[in-house]
Formats: structure tokens, C-alpha cells, sequence
């Protein structure tokens, strides 16, 4: 994992982040990342929703950690669930990424009374241009530097550390094995069909550019969620909190915003 200037906490087989206050006006927001990712793709937005005065919480995602036979989306919204109970959270706000996003999605539709809102960027559930096997078993550094740089609608982001750690990923069988069942288990478990469901606010932060969830996917999200609204970000690829972090955590916190305010007018000790 990369470094990043917050600290790692440990509880049981967790491994997280977690900032700002523990009396935050909303439920505290978890950060998924996705499947290539880890918390450094959080940095920015860790560091702008807790100086803002919201409790954010960054659970490292273990996609290399569970037997072969147990890989998949479904263990990793598990694992989730496990975390949000081990917290001791009632309620959360999901922000996810990616396969981040799939999983919030799971873990709302099993558990909408623990999910107060959504965010997601990028996500997976409906359909993605997936890396194929092709990533997992091809060997040249060239061809996982183009696949890496698909990430990102400036290429100048997929950094010869990034490359490197790729590469060596695909080159470690155990690990390409397990990113190879969870991309195929994403393309198996998709939500379409059970986005009615979810009605909880939801806020679609879109690459413009994301040729991996492309914009009609975002679309989609909007036109069957019951109450999601959609921003895209021009000249921006599949990861926005990473390419566009200004842009990804001014929305977010408008969004957050929206939802302190609606808490305050709607609780009981309100006048």
C-alpha cells in the first residue's frame, strides 16, 4: 500500500483510516476503494470531509486475503458489513469507487436501514469494460502500461510506480488469480434490475471520460435509482477522487451539506 499521512488503525482483522470528529452532524461516511486501489486513493478526500467536521472512516478493502474458493464481490460486502459492525455503527454514509461502488451497492440493498446515503464513482453493478483475462496473464509491461493508463483520461497519472505495481501484481500468480475470480464475480452480481430499491439520496460522481464505466452507465444509475442525481467531470477517466479531487470533494461535501441539513430540520430536538 502506498503511504499516506494519516494513521492506519488496527481492530481485529481491520485495517483503516479514521478522522475527524465522532460528533459529526451526519452518520459517518466509509470510504470503498477499488479493486487495483487502497487508501491512498482517499487521500484528498479523507483529509477535505474531516477538516469539514464529518467522522470519515477508510477500511482497507483485503481483495488478496481470503481463500480462492470465498473470492468475490459477495465476501468483500461481507467483509464491510463485519467492519461497520465492528465499529459499532448504526448508521453510514457509503462513498465507493469502482468495485468500491458495487460493493456499497450489495451492501445497501441487504442493509438499507445502516445506509442513510450513497455516492458512488464510477461503479461497477451494471456493466464495465473489464481488464478480461487477457491483463492477467499477458506479461508485458507495455501492455499493463496501456491498461493501467485506461484508467485515467491523462495518462500522465498512471505513474511508473503505479505500472510497476501492476506489473508485479499480474506477475504474482495467487494475486492475479484472486483479481481474476472478483472481476468476474462484478460481472455476475450486477444490481440492475434491484436499483428500484434503493431510494436512499444518492450522488453519481461521473468521468465524463471513463471508458471503463462509461457515461451511459452512469446514466442508467441515475434513470433507476428513485432519488440520484448525477454530476459528471470533464477531462476525467474512472477515478475521480484521484484525477479530479477538487471537483470530486467540493460535490461531495455540497451533497453532505444537503443531508447535515435535512437531519437537522428533521430531528426531533430541532425547533
Amino acid at each position: 500500500m502506498h503511504d499516506t499521512p494519516f494513521s492506519v488503525h488496527e481492530t481485529g482483522d481491520f485495517q483503516y483510516n479514521d478522522e475527524g470528529p465522532t460528533d459529526s452532524p451526519i452518520p459517518p461516511i466509509v470510504l470503498l476503494h477499488g479493486m487495483l486501489g487502497d487508501l491512498s486513493n482517499w487521500v484528498d478526500t479523507v483529509e477535505t470531509l474531516s477538516d469539514n467536521g464529518y467522522r470519515v472512516l477508510a477500511p482497507i478493502i483485503p481483495v488478496y486475503d481470503f481463500p480462492i474458493s470465498e473470492t468475490g464481490v459477495p465476501r468483500l460486502t461481507q467483509h464491510v458489513h463485519e467492519f461497520v459492525e465492528a465499529m459499532d455503527l448504526d448508521s453510514t454514509i457509503l462513498v465507493g469507487n469502482s468495485l468500491g461502488g458495487h460493493i456499497a451497492l450489495l451492501y445497501a440493498l441487504e442493509y438499507p436501514d445502516l445506509v442513510d446515503a450513497l455516492v458512488l464513482s464510477g461503479s461497477s453493478g451494471i456493466y464495465e469494460t473489464t481488464m478480461g483475462t487477457t491483463f492477467f496473464k499477458r506479461q508485458d509491461r507495455e501492455f499493463i502500461r496501456e491498461r493501467t493508463e485506461m484508467t485515467f483520461y491523462d495518462p500522465a497519472h498512471a505513474t511508473e510506480e503505479l505500472v510497476d505495481e501492476m506489473f508485479d501484481i499480474v506477475n504474482d500468480r495467487p494475486r492475479a488469480l484472486r483479481l481474476l475470480k472478483i472481476a468476474r464475480s462484478a460481472d455476475q452480481e450486477t444490481v440492475t434490475e434491484q436499483l428500484s430499491r434503493l431510494d436512499m439520496p444518492t450522488l453519481l460522481i461521473w468521468g465524463k471520460d471513463d471508458i471503463i464505466t462509461p457515461p451511459d452507465v452512469a446514466e442508467e444509475f441515475r434513470d433507476r435509482m428513485p432519488n440520484a442525481r448525477l454530476h459528471f467531470i470533464d477531462k476525467c477517466g474512472h477515478a475521480p477522487m484521484i484525477e479530479r479531487p477538487e471537483e470530486f470533494n467540493n460535490l461531495t461535501l455540497d451533497f453532505l451539506s444537503e443531508l447535515a441539513e435535512t437531519t437537522r430540520v428533521t430531528s426531533p430536538s430541532s425547533p
